[in-house]
């Protein structure tokens, strides 16, 4: 759990990074997508854009920061097939995970989803670019981050439950295991004193009984021989 959360930061903080250069990356989108006469459409997959980046980029600038929007993706996607493989999930967990991998597939259209507050992606747009060019594309990555975010608190806090819940079921379990065997020594030991008692009180019954008999008397005799 600690690699996947470390992976997950980093990924957080070259998105921050990208974030900061959301100008330049919508600005790369409109060269290309001149380069490629291709101005009607909106960028609305991830394979669109690396087709710009790889036959319509003529900048070094735009050619940076296309790269850096699909390496995140692909950071993005390989975490999602890593938390797949290690970790069985349930209902919630594997649902999350889902929806990451159908927006981070190459050919998923993504002009109708919208990151809304606290990111602030879309805001950043004009009206015409939020609504019919890059709002798709501006709010895959911060939606996706949000999706892995949650499967990680969701899933910490699903685990320590499972810990706590095992301590709890030690600790009633372990007076069990120990208790038994005094109390049965006690017992036995409670059973034998009594026992032994009882005999006590038998024996001393019945010497009184023998002792107060009335001794036989017998008849007197002439001193001399008999």
């Amino acid at each position: 759990m600690n690699e996947i959360v470390e992976t997950l930061r980093n990924i957080e903080q070259n998105y921050k990074i990208f974030q900061q250069q959301q100008f330049t990356f919508t600005r790369a989108l409109d060269h290309t997508r001149e380069e490629a006469h291709d101005l009607i459409r909106p960028v609305a997959t991830i394979v669109q854009v690396q087709c710009y980046k790889d036959h319509h980029c003529i900048s070094a600038t735009d050619r940076r920061i296309l790269n850096m929007f699909i390496s995140i993706c692909n950071d993005l996607r390989n975490l999602c097939q890593k938390l797949e493989t290690l970790h069985p999930g349930d209902q919630v967990t594997n649902g999350l995970l889902e929806r990451c991998k159908v927006l981070l597939n190459d050919s998923n259209d993504l002009s109708a989803i919208r990151a809304t507050y606290p990111h602030g992606v879309v805001n950043y747009l004009s009206y015409e670019e939020a609504r019919h060019r890059y709002g798709g594309v501006v709010s895959l990555l911060p939606i996706v981050i949000d999706h892995l975010k949650e499967w990680v608190t969701y899933t910490k806090r699903h685990l320590m439950h499972q810990v706590s819940h095992g301590r709890a079921i030690s600790k009633k379990e372990a007076p069990t295991s120990q208790n038994p065997p005094s109390v049965h020594f006690e017992t036995h030991t409670s059973i034998c004193n009594k026992a032994t008692v009882k005999l006590q009180d038998k024996d001393f019954q019945k010497f009184l009984l023998e002792n107060q008999r009335p001794k036989q008397q017998i008849p007197w005799r002439p001193p001399g021989k008999h």
